[in-house]
């Protein structure tokens, strides 16, 4: 069976099409995945507090890290002992020793990986841009628990401690300041 030059025409279209459209689809999709799955230690992000609690202890350490900026970023504890589905609150501190603004987002992520499904947050910092003055110091909140269905599953119901680490992005460079500023000075430099 022989397909006519327009048959193969629209079918390689389509099929170059439906590649294009899976290829912009696979970031939010893989993103959506991790975030229902709790998947490479993403956390949950819940919408009311648990509805039970039992007697089975686990520690949570707090690590924070910054990646292309110049703050200064910290845990004001390093951790804290709660029971399965006991809220935590923690604060993180975050300071701009420079003379100028930094704009800035945060990720974070959980491990071990596979306690990622069952730490859940009722507040956080993490995603939405801020903005740091110079000099200004940040007192940034987390509301947390580890919910009690961890101890149903077989191997994470022996976790005693979970690691969860933020760090900060300078998210200039996402919404283009960062560049326009760059090809700003660049332009004064050769004018000059």
């Amino acid at each position: 069976m022989k397909l006519s030059n327009t048959k193969v025409a629209l079918l390689s279209l389509g099929v170059f099409t439906g590649m294009l459209g899976l290829g912009f689809a696979a970031d939010p999709l893989y993103d959506t995945f991790c975030k229902v799955t709790g998947f490479g230690g993403t956390t949950r992000i819940a919408t009311a507090a648990p509805d039970k609690m039992i007697d089975q202890a686990v520690t949570v350490r707090f690590d924070a890290n910054v990646a292309d900026t110049p703050l200064q970023f910290r845990p004001l504890q390093t951790e804290q002992d709660l029971n399965l589905g006991q809220h935590g609150l923690a604060f993180y501190e975050v300071t701009n020793p420079t003379d100028q603004e930094i704009r800035v987002i945060a990720s974070y992520n959980v491990t071990p990986h596979y306690a990622g499904p069952y730490f859940n947050k009722l507040e956080c910092f993490c995603f939405e841009e801020r903005v740091i003055a110079p000099g200004e110091t940040k007192k940034l909140p987390i509301v947390y628990f580890v919910s009690a269905d961890m101890i149903e599953d077989r191997v994470a119901k022996s976790l005693e401690t979970i690691t969860l680490s933020y760090t900060f992005f300078d998210s200039s460079s996402y919404t283009g300041e960062k560049k326009a500023a760059e090809k700003g000075a660049a332009n004064s430099a050769n004018a000059g």
